[in-house]
C-alpha cells in the first residue's frame, strides 16, 4: 500500500541529494528538481507526515478558509495561522486580505462558483472527466499577494471510490508541502464523505520541487528519522450540495473534523522564505 511518509521521504531525499542549485524569487537560493509525482492510499491512514510534527489545525483552517471563498487575514489569525502574514506584509496590501487568491478563484472565478458546479457534477455526472477546479487566473494576478502555488485539482470517481489529484507549480518541500498534502487529504475526505464515496488515491503532480538553502540542515535531521504509523480522521458531516431554492454548499466546521492517534517526531523549526 502506497504510504505518504515513504513517498515524501523519497522526494525530500531526491531533492536533497540530486537537486541542482537554482536562484529563486526570494533570493535565498534553492536545490531544485522538476516534475515529480507523489501518491497516498487513503486506506492506509490520513496523510499527515510523521517524521516531524505538522500542525493539523493549520491545514484544516486553511482548507476551510478556501472552501468558504474567504481571502481575509482575520480568519487565519483567529485560528492561529500566521504563516501567511509575511506574504501579506511583503505584498504591501493594507486591506486585510490577500486579494483574489485561492478561495476567491474556487468560488468566484470570473463570476463562476467552481466548487458549487463541481458538487453538482459529482451528483449528476460522476463519471465526467471535467470534475476540476482551477485557481490559476492570470487576469487577477495583479490583485493577489502571491499567485497560487497549488493551482488546480481533479476528481476521479469509479466503482464507489473517489480519488483526488492536485497540481502544484512551486513546491517548498520542507515547510509547505506537508501542509499541502494534509489540506488536499482533508478535501478528499470531505468530498468523499459528503457524497457517499470511499476515499481512494491522493495524488500530487508537482512542478518545481525545491529545498531552500536555509532548510538543508533541517532536511538532514528529518531524513534520519523513521516514519511512524499514520493517524486517522473522523468526519461527522462532509462537504456536500444542499439542494433547493438557490443551491448552496454545506461546509463543515472545525469541530466536525477530528484527527485521531497522531504520533510524530518533534517539529523542526525553519524560516519561511518570502
Amino acid at each position: 500500500m502506497i504510504n505518504i511518509d515513504e513517498e515524501y521521504r523519497g522526494l525530500l531525499s531526491g531533492v536533497f541529494h540530486a537537486g541542482k542549485d537554482k536562484e529563486d524569487r526570494t533570493g535565498v537560493g534553492t536545490r531544485s528538481v522538476f516534475g515529480r509525482t507523489i501518491r497516498h492510499d487513503m486506506r492506509g491512514g490520513f496523510p499527515l507526515i510523521t517524521t516531524k510534527k505538522v500542525n493539523f489545525n493549520h491545514a484544516l483552517t486553511e482548507i476551510l478558509w478556501i472552501l468558504q471563498g474567504r481571502t481575509d487575514m482575520q480568519y487565519l489569525i483567529n485560528n492561529s495561522v500566521n504563516y501567511w502574514t509575511p506574504n501579506y506584509e511583503a505584498s504591501g496590501r493594507t486591506d486585510g486580505t490577500l486579494g483574489k487568491v485561492y478561495g476567491y478563484q474556487w468560488r468566484n472565478f470570473n463570476g463562476y462558483d467552481q466548487l458549487l458546479h463541481l458538487l453538482l457534477d459529482i451528483k449528476n455526472n460522476p463519471s465526467s472527466r471535467r470534475l476540476m477546479v482551477n485557481a490559476w487566473n492570470p487576469a487577477d494576478f495583479d490583485d493577489m499577494a502571491l499567485p497560487p502555488c497549488h493551482y488546480g485539482f481533479q476528481i476521479y470517481i469509479n466503482n464507489g471510490v473517489m480519488d483526488l489529484m492536485w497540481q502544484q507549480r512551486s513546491v517548498d518541500v520542507f515547510l509547505g508541502l506537508p501542509y499541502d498534502i494534509a489540506m488536499y487529504g482533508i478535501l478528499l475526505e470531505l468530498l468523499a464523505k459528503g457524497n457517499g464515496y470511499k476515499a481512494g488515491q491522493l495524488i500530487g503532480q508537482l512542478g518545481d520541487c525545491h529545498l531552500y538553502n536555509n532548510h538543508l540542515d533541517q532536511a538532514t535531521i528529518q531524513l534520519a528519522r523513521e516514519p511512524k504509523k499514520l493517524p486517522t480522521l473522523d468526519i461527522s458531516f462532509g462537504l456536500k450540495l444542499q439542494e433547493g431554492a438557490g443551491n448552496f454548499i454545506f461546509i463543515p466546521s472545525h469541530n466536525m473534523i477530528k484527527l485521531n492517534n497522531y504520533e510524530s517526531h518533534p517539529g523542526i523549526k525553519a524560516d519561511l522564505a518570502v
